[in-house]
């Protein structure tokens, strides 16, 4: 009967908490639904009055926002690709290399991620505008990987430190070289960690806003987050077609999560080694 009694407060707790977790999931799609004097009445409703859709079709009908989804899928794909490509092969030398400086090294790369981004603002756009690269999706696939690249190389070293050095010294004796053990042996045993840090560095590129409104003007090269901004007039909020934009917004990120959850499991060097 005890046991009985924990495990429904057990469940009770844990519906609590995911009520808490997706309500404002729920009033962002409750508040997209309805239109603007339903939103701005005094009275909140929990359930719209008569649900539209016409904040969505003017969305994506009367605004840029599926060319600027389209710009922001872009650079965040490509972003994630390049920061992974690059900061795999510098945190295995950090995590497996014995070579002067290392610790330095790695200190060095958190001190990057931890560098507040407002102080590079204007470096960044003085560099973009002389490479070129203005009103230019390419100017924020420069950028972002200033964010990105710390971010991903720091969380991949504990990652890569976890994997026992055993696996690789069986290698070795196998006959693998140094590059084909880091990317034939070591790199499919971190893929959890991999997926699960591309998928925030593509999360963090994907909702960036500062970087792109100090950068892109030109409508056909803005990001969804600018054409969302830009529905804002003065005082007024159109409250259902931001949140109708922000539901769009998020779907990407949820598809990507759920077509990844199956490779984000551990354990694939269990039995790897004896002892």
């Amino acid at each position: 009967m005890q046991n009985k009694l924990v495990t429904i407060l057990h469940r009770i707790t844990v519906a609590l908490f995911l009520i808490i977790a997706l309500f404002p999931i729920y009033w962002m799609l409750n508040t997209s639904l309805k239109t603007q004097g339903e939103v701005y009445s005094k009275i909140p409703t929990f359930l719209p009055k008569n649900p539209t859709l016409n904040n969505f079709k003017y969305l994506i009908f009367e605004t840029p926002f599926m060319n600027a989804l389209k710009n922001s899928f872009l650079v965040a794909l490509v972003v994630t690709v390049l920061s992974i490509i690059i900061a795999y092969p510098t945190a295995y030398s950090i995590s497996r290399l014995k070579f002067k400086g290392r610790n330095t090294f790695a200190k060095v790369i958190l001190f990057c991620y931890l560098l507040p981004s407002s102080v590079l603002y204007i470096p960044l756009y003085i560099f973009v505008s002389r490479v070129g690269l203005s009103d230019n999706i390419m100017g924020l696939m420069l950028i972002y990987p200033t964010f990105t690249l710390p971010y991903v190389a720091w969380i991949l070293i504990p990652h890569i430190s976890s994997i026992p050095y055993d696996i690789e010294e069986a290698a070795l004796v196998d006959g693998c070289s140094k590059f084909k053990i880091m990317y034939q042996i070591i790199f499919p045993l971190t893929i959890p960690g991999v997926i699960s840090t591309a998928i925030f560095a593509f999360a963090m590129c994907w909702g960036e806003y500062l970087y792109a409104l100090v950068n892109i003007t030109d409508t056909q090269a803005k990001t969804f987050p600018l054409i969302i901004a830009g529905l804002i007039y003065g005082d007024l909020y159109p409250w259902g077609q931001i949140m109708a934009g922000s539901i769009i917004g998020c779907i990407p990120i949820l598809i990507i999560y759920i077509a990844s959850s199956r490779f984000l499991t551990g354990g694939a060097t269990a039995g790897g080694v004896k002892g």
